[in-house]
Parts: C-alpha cells; structure tokens; sequence
C-alpha cells in the first residue's frame, strides 16, 4: 500500500496562549512517532498570525523535524513577502506552502499579489530554486472558481509559475480525487498532488469547516451523523472508519501520501495510522 516515496505529513496552526505551545509541543512529540515528511503551519489571513508562524515552525525544526510555513499573499505587498522570505531563509526554511489566502472581511481589495501564481512566480524570481513550494488543490473545485475548467488553468497557472508539488483541500470522495488528478494529467502536469484528509471528532464542526471552504459532505456521511445526534463516540467511531476506508482507497489508486489537518490535535490522526498498517 505504501512505498518508499508515500509522503506523510501534517497541518498544524500557531498557538496563541502558552498553554497551546505547551499543548501543541506535545502533539509533534506524538506525530514525529509516525516519521512524517514535514509539518505545515498555517499563516493567518492579511498576515495575522505571521510571528507565530515562523515561532512554531523554528520550534518544530528545533525538536528535529522538517517544518514548512504557509505563506499566503492576501493583503501582503511585494516588501513584506520580500522580508518574509529573507526571514524564512536565513532560519534555514527549505518548504514554504505558498496559498493564495482568504480575504479576509473589511478587505475589498486582495493587495499586490492576486493570485497564488502571482505568488510563486516571485518566490522563485528572488529565490530561484532554493524554496521547494506546495500550492493548493481542489478536487471538488475551488468554490470561487467560474467553473471546474477555470479552476483547473488556475492550476495549472501555479505549477507553470513553478509550483513542485500540490496538497489537496480535504474531501471524502476518492472518486473526486481521482478525476481531478486525472484532469490536470490531460493537462500535461505531473506533480505529485497530497490528498489533504479531514479526521472527522465533530459532526458540528466539519459541517461549519466544510461550509466555509466549500468542502462537500456526502449525503449518506451527513445523514448517519445526524442520527447520531449527541452521542460524540460514535461519530467519532464512525468518523474513523470512514476515513481510514478512504486512506485505503487513496494509497492503493497510487496518491503519493497523506497530509493531515490535524486541528492540533494527535489522536484521531495516530489511530487512522494505525489502522492503516503503516
């Protein structure tokens, strides 16, 4: 099922009391057990959270592991990615997942960077190749996007700007990743796409996350979860099973890894390991 090119990796964000730093110390403790390729940390909308990017990330890197921080262009300009990136670098940073960003509200304009592959282009234009960048994926289509056809040279746009490698928006349809990964090939492009999976502890909080980006819930998952009502160990028993049903499916179709939101949390992702075999 896994062969020596699976990449395993996990999302964390920056935690903002020291009770989370402590918290999340001990959840990479957890998670480096499983000798994952790398750990994401988010990066707050218009840059909010920037500081306690590169904190956790040099945290991460202090305990022994690879750490990339995502870089999100909304509400940034040219001079702050510039010094961003300069930070980044002399701090040893080799992995940036570089995303477009919500806009956040109260914001009508995205800044001077508009796209994801506006992004891109100007990292490698100042940095050449020493940045290995991951951009982001849709199988179910961004929910922004015209149409699954804009979607798709939106894409493309980002790997031709010189994109390495994709990590997928969570989904729970195989089928879904499949296609999209079957599309873009008819496209001519060949990097390697992550499927991003959603360990699923909250019935309530998947339907608000899914709601806000766009992520679809199929029907027969909604409605077993729903008659489960306020009983939160079976929907996790649940949540369980159909997540680690659809890592099975995503290995044996050959997606070269797994990267998991781990909301910062260790358990539902170490126990989807475990079952996997890997």
């Amino acid at each position: 099922m896994m062969n020596q090119k699976t990449v395993l990796s996990f999302e964390l964000f920056p935690p903002k009391t020291e009770e989370g730093a402590t918290k999340i110390a001990a959840t990479v403790e957890e998670l480096a057990t499983l000798q994952p390729a790398f750990f994401s940390v988010t990066f707050g909308a218009g840059g909010s959270t920037q500081e306690g990017t590169l904190a956790t990330v040099q945290r991460i890197r202090a305990a022994g592991h690879e750490a990339a921080p995502h870089l999100s262009c909304i509400g940034s300009t040219t001079e702050s990615i510039r010094a961003i990136l300069r930070q980044y670098r002399a701090a040893g940073i080799k992995q940036i997942v570089a995303l477009r960003g919500d806009l956040p509200s109260g914001i009508g304009q995205a800044g001077e960077f508009k796209h994801a592959s506006d992004l891109v282009a100007f990292i490698r234009a100042e940095h050449g190749d020493h940045f290995h960048l991951e951009v982001a994926a849709y199988p179910e289509y961004h929910p922004q996007a015209r149409n699954a056809q804009e979607d798709l040279k939106n894409f493309k746009r980002k790997v031709e700007a010189g994109a390495n490698s994709a990590i997928t928006q969570y989904f729970y349809s195989a089928d879904a990743y499949f296609h999209f990964v079957e599309e873009v090939g008819k496209l001519g492009i060949n990097v390697p796409i992550q499927p991003g999976i959603m360990p699923i502890a909250s019935f309530s909080n998947l339907v608000r996350f899914s709601d806000a980006c766009g992520a679809e819930i199929p029907r027969w998952i909604r409605r077993k979860m729903e008659g489960f009502g306020d009983d939160t160990a079976s929907i996790k028993a649940f949540g369980l099973d159909v997540v680690t049903d659809l890592c099975e499916k995503l290995l044996k179709g050959g997606a070269p890894g797994l990267h998991f939101y781990t909301m910062n949390q260790a358990g539902l992702t170490s126990t989807i390991w475990r079952r996997l075999g890997l």
